[in-house]
């Protein structure tokens, strides 16, 4: 009886190693964090500070998960009898992607000038209209911001440029409002100038995804002898930079609206 139960008590698995499985936890609740940084402002938890704040102390988890972890799997190394090697891995793996995040956030915000603002057309930037009273209590104004900026972005991003299309108003407008659909906008309303041969507005909001920062778009439509021109100006209302948001937006426009307009 005696053998068998020391037999029992050899064959019986190890405990997982507290070392690795605290490095596992820290990364594991420093994910869930760094989700809920920008989530909780979307939901109205708290102010979007708030959520940086919280960001900031993700990376500080996640640098102590990536320590915690290497030191779980050289405890659980193959060969030691302590068990946690694989969870120890997945920490470090999990933490590694958690700290990405914002050193990526923080490398574009370095790599971009600390604007808000881009429009195709710096020397008469398409206005807001409809979405002015939406506008009204944005810590960032409706109005341009002028030379400087202008002279920021066109540094910048050197592409962000009006486009010409072979349509008439009336088409390009129709493909601009698909687009704009296709691409998760909302589209608040459409103007068209009383004077002959007058530009179209179209007005509409983007949401993004992570902070649930709205932003405001206005597209130009302006016709020609042959064709139209195409302006866009897109504008956070809050935030004095947009971490090149703004930009990849129109980019993004334009780019789908000129391959639409390609397909006959």
């Amino acid at each position: 009886m005696k053998k068998d139960t020391v037999k029992n008590q050899h064959s019986s698995p190890h405990p997982l190693d507290r070392i690795a499985f605290l490095g596992i936890t820290i990364a594991i609740l420093s994910a869930l964090a760094a989700a809920l940084s920008g989530f909780g402002h979307r939901l109205g938890w708290w102010h979007f500070a708030t959520g940086f704040s919280v960001l900031r102390w993700t990376a500080l988890g996640a640098l102590t998960g990536i320590v915690f972890s290497l030191w779980g799997a050289f405890r659980t190394r193959p060969g030691r009898q302590r068990r946690g090697f694989w969870p120890a891995l997945l920490g470090l793996t999990l933490s590694l992607v958690v700290l990405s995040i914002p050193l990526y956030w923080l490398f574009i915000a370095r790599s971009v000038p600390p604007i808000h603002d881009i429009t195709t057309d710096t020397q008469n930037p398409p206005a807001f209209s409809v979405l002015l009273p939406l506008r009204a209590d944005a810590p960032n104004p409706s109005h341009y911001g002028g030379i400087n900026i202008a002279a920021q972005q066109q540094e910048a991003y050197p592409e962000i440029k009006p486009l010409r299309l072979p349509l008439n108003s009336q088409a390009a407008l129709d493909k601009a409002l698909a687009v704009a659909h296709s691409l998760g906008w909302k589209v608040i309303g459409v103007e068209s100038q009383k004077t002959k041969g007058g530009s179209i507005r179209l007005e509409a909001t983007d949401t993004t995804f992570w902070f649930g920062f709205i932003d405001d778009i206005v597209v130009r439509i302006t016709p020609l002898d042959q064709g139209s021109k195409i302006d866009v100006r897109s504008v956070s209302r809050v935030g004095r930079s947009d971490v090149g948001t703004n930009a990849r937006r129109i980019r993004a426009f334009l780019t789908t609206l000129k391959e639409r307009a390609a397909i006959k």
